[in-house]
């Protein structure tokens, strides 16, 4: 039988993707808790425990650790939290409904309340830099077009015919957006629940929005 030799202490595995995926986690982590500014290089380094020749190879600047955080992660995160769940309800309003409960429930389970991942980065970043502005806006963009795009896929099916797919999308992604900030302040994840309930509330009645605009083309009383 052969012995392998023991790997020296100290001696760091060959594993770019997975020391690439370390830094990733950490550097989330950093800005999620701490925010960009003031997660320094140095503390992402060591809490990674990498060197800075290897955190360099795979991100030359810290803004380009920034840039591939919200590429891979925070985009990756209103995917699964918010539009797949969307897109594979039965319909809009159910899966809005069903992503602000979830949401609730496990905010309120894990005890505390980090923010949205996607807000807290835009209030710190979308001010500092142009492409961190594009970045972001670009996801919030997505996230809105999926939802508008499912309320029209609901109104092809005889569905939800009173609701304006694009002002809904907006006033979802407002109001999660505003719940989840109210929430960080208050560490209180009902909040949420509240906003569902105000949203819920705001849904126009079937035929409101056809007879708006039926209403705009009669023609105004000429006044006198």
């Amino acid at each position: 039988m052969t012995v392998q030799p023991k790997p020296r202490p100290g001696k760091r595995t060959n594993d770019p993707e997975g020391m690439r995926k370390k830094v990733l986690d950490v550097a989330e982590d950093a800005f999620q808790a701490r925010g960009y500014h003031a997660s320094s290089i140095g503390d992402l380094m060591a809490a990674a425990d990498v060197s800075g020749g290897a955190l360099h190879h795979h991100f030359p600047t810290k803004k380009a650790l920034a840039l591939a955080v919200i590429d891979e992660r925070v985009a990756a995160a209103v995917e699964e939290t918010w539009i797949a769940p969307v897109l594979a309800a039965a319909s809009a309003r159910e899966g809005v409904r069903a992503v602000f409960e979830a949401v609730a429930a496990e905010l309120e389970q894990q005890g505390f309340v980090r923010g949205c991942p996607l807000n807290n980065l835009a209030h710190e970043l979308s001010l500092a830099d142009p492409d961190f502005r594009t970045a972001l806006a670009g996801i919030f963009a997505g996230w809105r077009r999926a939802i508008a795009d499912k309320v029209r896929a609901d109104q092809q099916a005889g569905k939800d015919e009173g609701a304006d797919p694009e002002r809904f999308a907006a006033l979802t992604v407002a109001a999660y957006s505003g719940a989840m900030s109210m929430a960080k302040t208050a560490q209180d994840a009902g909040v949420l629940r509240d906003c569902l309930a105000g949203l819920e509330r705001s849904a126009p009645s079937p035929g409101g929005l056809v007879a708006r605009r039926r209403n705009r083309i009669l023609p105004r009383p000429r006044t006198p």
